[in-house]
């Protein structure tokens, strides 16, 4: 299955990376995209992302062994009336996006369901568009499948087969426990994380003290609140019901621990504590879900010119690309002085090696 055809309607960091693993993965595929932007036509004819650039949703989707939705999530539906005549009987339809029982509720309204097999790959970045994605972006990431209940059993297991080829990790999930689970998982941490950035903002000085001592834990947990507004807004609107349940669960959970701190329940507050540390250690930081693991070290050494440019020289000239490196400036939370993240864990584990021989301090977490 090496010469087959497959269609894009939008084109951004998580359409792009699969079209990416599929171009690298099977290099005879041909991929036909459609997408507003013109600019990201061009780019993605230019990188030999795709094959073809579509103007509109014609004859050429007609000839698709795969078609990807990977618009945001409401267009996502608006393009299912104009692909209904085209798709042909072995056609696999599925989109990308983070919630499921809208675009499923449509499909079963338009008698698509023998064609249909939802898909999200837990993995992203909070940076957007094309020129982001990475064929690897999705190595070693959940990715989700909701089939309809009329899809055929072939047609699941020969998008299994894909998506393992791709190196990402099916998981089969019904529609709606998709959406209740990602609603606590993925959708509710973004409310956190955006929700608490906002308090520290309305509850800061004319200084700014808090916002020039946050960093350590603080930033770690609010990262994600760099996400798109406009994705985001789309996610929470479409599955308002589940998030709203587990919001309330959290509110009260919320509640509890205030009566708890007023009351001076330091078992309640110690319990709190405990348990949610066992639980944590306990999820598997080999697989990436929607919160997107961060491949860091923390490097203990002198404050003196020269030194992060040395350090930067040592992985540059040993192939180690680094993403970001900074100054901890809050060491509340880490031991070492300098921060440097880097794109995969391989490049983590080689760089921490290297450094080690050198005689760095590194602290891994």
């Amino acid at each position: 299955m090496n010469d087959f055809k497959v269609g894009f309607i939008g084109l951004g960091l998580i359409g792009g990376s699969i079209a990416k693993a599929l171009k690298y993965f099977y290099p005879g595929v041909h991929i036909t995209a459609h997408m507003r932007s013109q600019e990201t036509a061009r780019y993605a004819l230019s990188e030999g992302i795709i094959d073809e650039a579509c103007t509109e949703i014609a004859g050429a989707y007609g000839e698709c062994d795969y078609i990807f939705l990977c618009a945001p999530v409401e267009a996502n539906v608006a393009y299912l009336q104009t692909l209904k005549p085209f798709l042909k009987e072995d056609c696999i339809l599925t989109d990308v996006g983070s919630t499921k029982t809208d675009i499923h509720e449509h499909i079963n309204a338009l008698g698509m369901q023998k064609n249909f097999i939802g898909g999200h790959p837990m993995a992203g970045s909070e940076k957007t568009g094309i020129v982001n994605s990475k064929r690897h972006l999705l190595e070693n990431a959940y990715y989700v499948l909701t089939p309809t209940e009329e899809v055929s059993p072939d047609k699941v297991k020969r998008y299994e087969n894909l998506v393992q080829t791709i190196k990402a990790l099916p998981l089969i999930l019904d529609y709606r426990e998709h959406d209740y689970v990602t609603a606590a998982i993925s959708h509710l941490p973004h409310l956190i994380a955006s929700s608490l950035v906002n308090l520290v903002k309305d509850s800061d000085n004319d200084r700014e003290s808090m916002k020039t001592v946050a960093a350590g834990g603080f930033k770690d947990i609010t990262r994600i609140a760099s996400s798109s507004p406009e994705m985001w807004e789309q996610i929470c609107s479409t599955n308002r019901e589940n998030i709203i349940t587990v919001l309330d669960n959290y509110i009260n959970s919320l509640i509890s621990v205030k009566i708890a701190l007023a009351e001076h329940d330091s078992h309640k507050i110690y319990e709190l504590f405990d348990t949610s540390r066992d639980y944590r250690n306990s999820i598997s930081d080999v697989s990436r879900g929607p919160l997107k693991k961060v491949y860091s070290i923390y490097c203990d050494m002198v404050d003196e010119a020269g030194g992060i440019a040395a350090l930067a020289t040592i992985l540059a000239t040993n192939g180690i690309s680094i993403k970001n490196i900074g100054i901890v400036h809050n060491r509340e939370f880490e031991e070492a002085v300098l921060q440097v993240e880097f794109y995969e864990e391989e490049a983590r584990k080689k760089a921490v090696g290297l450094l080690r021989k050198y005689r760095y301090t590194i602290y891994e977490r």
